[in-house]
């Protein structure tokens, strides 16, 4: 699969998406459009780097309701709605749902292309994220469960010696699984583990 970004253009309007594709490839950015979301789905293409430009009013369902379900579908691409029929409640709506931008047609070519560029640099951050927690994990499975208890209970504020009397080992021992924790997850200082166990506990949530 390509590295570089693909902007998803969902329209049923043929006039849009062609002008908004090709507005998109002038700037060296890579397109494809879709009549529908089921359309955007069949592709496939979503676990690629981009983001999705979204109309409100589709055949078969709206864009807001499309984007409410897309992560129960796996789809995490950040979302501009474009509409031709945009009000307060429904820019409020799709704004409160994460949604990047809200533009009303017709709308500048800049303001779209700025649009893009934000939900861009917001899809690059969530993949970097989701590389680091991923890494942090795979060092976390090396941890054996002694020094995953430890490492949990060193993370709410416990002092060694209250980890010891949890555990029911020595405050020696306690030092000795909370060291080896830190050396397996690369952590520094004792901040650093207790960082990477709250990255790890939010990524379960």
């Amino acid at each position: 699969m390509s590295s570089e970004p693909v902007i998803h253009i969902v329209d049923d309007d043929q006039s849009v998406r062609e002008a908004v594709k090709s507005l998109m490839e002038s700037v060296g950015l890579s397109a494809c459009a879709y009549r529908s979301t089921q359309d955007f789905l069949d592709a496939r293409r979503w676990s690629e780097p981009g983001c999705v430009l979204l109309d409100v009013r589709l055949p078969g369902g709206s864009g807001l309701e499309f984007h409410a379900r897309m992560a129960s579908l796996g789809v995490f691409l950040p979302v501009i709605f474009m509409t031709g029929h945009g009000d307060i409640p429904m820019s409020v709506q799709g704004m409160k749902g994460g949604a990047v931008d809200f533009l009303t047609k017709p709308f500048r070519d800049q303001d779209l292309l700025d649009a893009v560029a934000t939900a861009l640099d917001r899809d690059r951050a969530r993949r970097a994220s989701e590389i680091s927690v991923g890494d942090l994990r795979r060092r976390y499975e090396t941890l054996s469960q002694r020094e995953r208890e430890v490492m949990r209970l060193v993370a709410t504020g416990k002092m060694n010696k209250q980890v010891a009397g949890d555990l029911e080992i020595s405050e020696v021992t306690v030092k000795i699984h909370r060291g080896s924790a830190m050396r397996k997850m690369g952590a520094r200082t004792l901040p650093d583990l207790v960082r990477m166990a709250d990255l790890l506990a939010g990524s379960t949530d």
